[in-house]
């Protein structure tokens, strides 16, 4: 979720989507994204849209979220009126939707499902903080239905945790992921972050051989960003903090492939590792190959048919405008064909499954060719795929692949 909001065109009140945005609705997948917008603190390098308690006016609390996200949700159910197919996924993700009691996850997901109905295999998320959820939060999160947990780890050092300002201890996200399998979840997910500056290679070596421990099918590992405005990036422009390097975080990526490879977890995209096909994150895979999907809360992006929206992001902003029976959506607009093809080719080529060589201009294949000659990518029948070396440029390959 970027943090500031692009201008574009205005989204009218009623949230109405134009008629050839939903004569195929689903077609490469429907999902449903949830934003909490919550945090117990604010970590360091974090800039998406979250607030604390003390930043939030009224309209706005915890106590009342749920209620407001019913009424988008149903907002929504109006908008697609059947056109859409039962939601194969539902990510509710934040800040810290743990923050919110188990009940409140659990009348979400009714009302989704109510709304739109829920496929017989739906894969339902949720991301948590460790030190947010307990034994019996986890039981009772997976009676409400959800499948699969994303537990922020990023780290098992000590003093990288302090430097990214997170709360929780060391052994604690490890902890909460034997839990997660004690309560029944069938899938759990570890993110890692990597390139903090002040961790080692040891640290970071350490950091896998946790997560690895913990019996997770599913990692996902990240580069640190210094994002603007955050207070990392005041702590590195001071001079207090080196700013990350990108021959240690290539370093760290060759690491993190060869150690999850070497325990049986696969790269599907670039920055995630599975156990198999079955522990792949299906709702990421709707965003990676180009699927539909609706996002509610504050700040939140949806795409239905080529139509892209994004919500207002201050959470009392939202509330009011849901209140008054109104589309929070602060803007909009229409992809072209050549903006829909070039996030097909930036997206697929993230992905071990590869980009159809059919999605490419011709000028696209020859550029192909020579990534081809450079090992970057390999061909695999109607695909190219990007190598070891070419994930560690993945976006230099993707401008050569759009001249």
């Amino acid at each position: 979720m970027p943090s500031t909001l692009p201008d574009g065109d205005p989204a009218p009140p009623d949230g109405a989507l134009p008629a050839p945005a939903l004569t195929d609705v689903g077609a490469d997948g429907f999902g449903i994204y949830v934003h909490v917008p919550f945090c117990a603190s604010r970590c360091g390098y974090c800039d998406f849209n979250t607030y604390t308690a003390a930043e939030l006016g009224g309209g706005a609390s915890q106590a009342e979220y749920v209620d407001t996200l019913v009424r988008e949700i149903e907002l929504a159910g109006r908008v697609l009126a059947g056109a859409a197919p039962p939601a194969r996924t539902i990510f509710v993700g934040g800040g810290t939707p743990t923050l919110l009691p188990p009940a409140d996850l659990a009348r979400i997901v009714e009302t989704i499902d109510k709304t739109f109905g829920l496929a017989a295999d739906a894969e339902i998320t949720t991301e948590a903080n460790p030190e947010s959820v307990d034994p019996a939060s986890l039981r009772a999160l997976r009676s409400a239905g959800f499948t699969r947990i994303s537990l922020g780890m990023q780290s098992a050092a000590a003093h990288v945790l302090a430097v990214l300002d997170r709360r929780h201890t060391p052994g604690r996200a490890a902890r909460a992921a034997h839990e997660a399998r004690d309560a029944g979840f069938e899938h759990v997910n570890l993110d890692l972050i990597y390139g903090t500056p002040g961790e080692r290679a040891e640290d970071f070596a350490a950091s896998l051989d946790s997560a690895v421990a913990a019996g997770v099918d599913h990692v996902s590992a990240y580069s640190l960003i210094v994002e603007d405005g955050t207070r990392l990036a005041a702590r590195v422009r001071r001079g207090e903090l080196p700013a990350p390097s990108d021959d240690v975080a290539a370093d760290r990526y060759l690491a993190a492939d060869a150690a999850l490879g070497g325990a049986g977890l696969s790269w599907y995209e670039v920055s995630n590792w599975a156990r198999d096909e079955a522990a792949r994150c299906r709702h990421n895979l709707i965003y990676w190959r180009g699927g539909d999907w609706w996002g509610f809360g504050p700040g939140a992006h949806s795409h239905v048919g080529g139509v892209r929206w994004w919500n207002v992001r201050h959470p009392t902003r939202y509330a009011a405008a849901l209140a008054d029976g109104v589309s929070p959506a602060a803007g909009r607009e229409t992809l072209t064909a050549d903006e829909r093809h070039l996030e097909d080719v930036m997206l697929r080529l993230r992905l071990a499954e590869g980009l159809p060589l059919d999605r490419l201009t011709p000028a696209g294949l020859a550029s192909a060719e020579r990534a081809v000659a450079d090992g970057l990518l390999e061909l695999q029948r109607d695909r190219a795929v990007l190598t070891l070396r070419g994930r560690l440029l993945a976006d230099a390959v993707v401008r050569d692949l759009l001249p």
